[in-house]
């Protein structure tokens, strides 16, 4: 036997398999488009939300190891919490089972045999995707294939191993497997760890299963193993991200290794004492989705009552502690970057944050100006550089979103959030500008007049009101209170013209001093242009919501 001519196209079989599985995927996430994002809002319910996302993610990319890197990505990012991140990993591991029912098809849905439907369906996507034209025709088509293709990789890998049924040495291998558990495990732990894919690893068992080589009870110790085996990638992940991050990656690992002890335990129980005879039998790819899925089901109902401890202890390993978080960081990770709906998502839920620093800076350069705080000023410094440290971040993490494979509408969508972060960013600069004007009047120990005073309150609550109307219609994606801010924006331009003229008149009838008038005309400039940025961010919405 040659076993060159086995290796070869078994080889080539796997990565047909792992790519078929890849444009499969990547054509179900795509055309999944904002359903992707709207999926982070569950990250903010319960535990059993998470499970429900996780697995819905997870069915969707067909990888549990990279749902779990996303889940690292956002722990590490600061956008989810121990106890959320607890949930979708357990969830990933149920989604993780579709790719090996849609292997295991073909022995339950005859219509489904590869040797028949794989090549039309493979056909049928390049058809779509040389006469589509909507990108949407375009996503179909990689659905499709990607369908095909992960059917002929199976049937590659399949017809590639059976020469091995009449090999003593290869059923030797498995025998030894089936009566000593600690090597089945060890097995898949080793098999998935180096293909970094749990569903790849399960389609190999079932190529194996399909040629009749695999006892029953060596599959349920290999099972075990792979599971264990798909968390050396989140693990490899959480290498150099933040304590918290790492901690999530050893969840995910206690969570499949006290799964995998506690399923081991009763397979050899039951497989050593209650009934020998059943380990003995060859497994077929059915009964391998079922065992799959049954564990990792089964798992995750017997876990999740418990699931607190886990985390308790994965804290006690990872040094985790969540109470410290640092605002002024970016809540962003390129773990994210697997899921670009999910990434744009979280962009612009970061730049909602910054936004909300951004407001907090306007409201205290309104005070400042009158208070005259040491305090306030330094604040307001220190704000503004936090803003630029988010904007610099936003927009580099926002560049690398647009040179993944994301639709014409996420392209726009991006670009509307760099514009939007840029205007943020310079009404927090004003918001420095008028800062330094308040350490002006303090160090020459000067204030405004009660006329002036009054005059710059009014221009005041129009632009800081102009920004937060901007800001909400942004979170809310509301045309109404975009319009709102154009308003407010043409009443700032009007009033700051009208307050100009009667300042200049007090100015040249000496009723204000000099140097109070020069601060009072420089912060209705500030204060102007900032209800133009405003007004800004306000026709981004508009026009992307349109």
């Amino acid at each position: 036997m040659s076993y060159i001519n086995i290796i070869i196209p078994f080889v080539g079989g796997l990565g047909m398999f792992i790519y078929g599985m890849q444009i499969m995927a990547q054509g179900l996430e795509n055309a999944a488009g904002n359903k992707m994002k709207n999926l982070l809002e569950v990250l903010t319910k319960n535990k059993l939300m998470g499970v429900l996302l996780g697995a819905a993610i997870t069915a969707v990319i067909q990888s549990s190891s990279a749902t779990t890197v996303m889940v690292v990505g956002f722990v590490n990012a600061g956008i989810m919490n121990l106890t959320q991140a607890m949930g979708v990993i357990m969830g990933a591991n149920v989604g993780t089972t579709v790719t090996g029912w849609l292997v295991s098809s073909v022995e339950w849905a005859e219509f489904l045999n590869p040797s028949r439907l794989a090549p039309i369906a493979v056909i049928t996507g390049v058809i779509i995707l040389l006469t589509g034209k909507r990108r949407s025709s375009k996503e179909i088509a990689n659905i499709i294939i990607g369908f095909g293709l992960l059917f002929i990789g199976i049937t590659t890998m399949s017809t590639a191993v059976a020469p091995l049924q009449d090999s003593e040495e290869f059923r030797n291998i498995f025998v030894t497997l089936s009566s000593n558990p600690l090597l089945g495990i060890l097995a898949g732990t080793l098999v998935t760890a180096i293909i970094q894919s749990s569903s790849a690893s399960v389609g190999i068992l079932q190529s194996l299963a399909a040629a009749g080589l695999v006892p029953f009870s060596a599959a349920i110790y290999i099972i075990m193993g792979q599971n264990i085996g798909t968390c050396v990638t989140a693990m490899l992940s959480s290498m150099g991200a933040k304590r918290n991050a790492k901690t999530a990656a050893i969840m995910h690992l206690l969570f499949n290794i006290i799964g995998s002890v506690i399923f081991s335990i009763i397979a050899i129980l039951y497989f050593t004492l209650l009934n020998p005879s059943a380990g003995d039998g060859m497994i077929s790819q059915t009964q391998i989705s079922i065992a799959h899925t049954g564990f990792n089901i089964g798992t995750t109902l017997l876990l999740f009552p418990v699931s607190n401890w886990i985390i308790k202890l994965a804290k006690k390993i990872g040094g985790a502690d969540e109470s410290q978080q640092d605002l002024s960081k970016l809540f962003l990770d390129d773990r994210m970057l697997e899921t670009p709906g999910i990434a744009l998502q979280s962009t612009v839920n970061e730049v909602a944050r910054m936004g909300k620093i951004v407001e907090e800076t306007l409201d205290a350069a309104g005070r400042v100006l009158f208070t005259q705080s040491r305090d306030e000023i330094q604040s307001i410094v220190e704000s503004e550089n936090t803003v630029d440290r988010l904007s610099d971040g936003i927009t580099e993490y926002a560049i690398k979103l647009t040179s993944l494979q994301i639709s014409e509408k996420e392209h726009q969508d991006v670009a509307h959030l760099l514009q939007i972060v840029s205007d943020m960013e310079r009404i927090c600069d004003y918001c420095e500008n008028i800062s330094e004007y308040a350490q002006t009047l303090y160090e020459k120990k000067l204030s405004f007049s009660e006329v002036g005073s009054a005059q710059l309150k009014e221009m005041l609550d129009v632009c800081i009101d102009s920004y937060k109307y901007a800001l909400q219609a942004f979170e809310e994606g509301s045309r109404e209170k975009a319009l709102t801010v154009v308003e407010k924006e043409t009443r700032a331009d009007d009033l700051e013209i009208a307050l100009r003229s009667k300042h200049i008149k007090r100015l040249t009838s000496n009723q204000c001093n000099t140097e109070v008038g020069i601060v009072f005309l420089d912060s209705l400039v500030c204060l102007e242009r900032i209800s133009d940025h405003a007004r800004n961010i306000a026709e981004e919405v508009m026009v992307q919501i349109s």
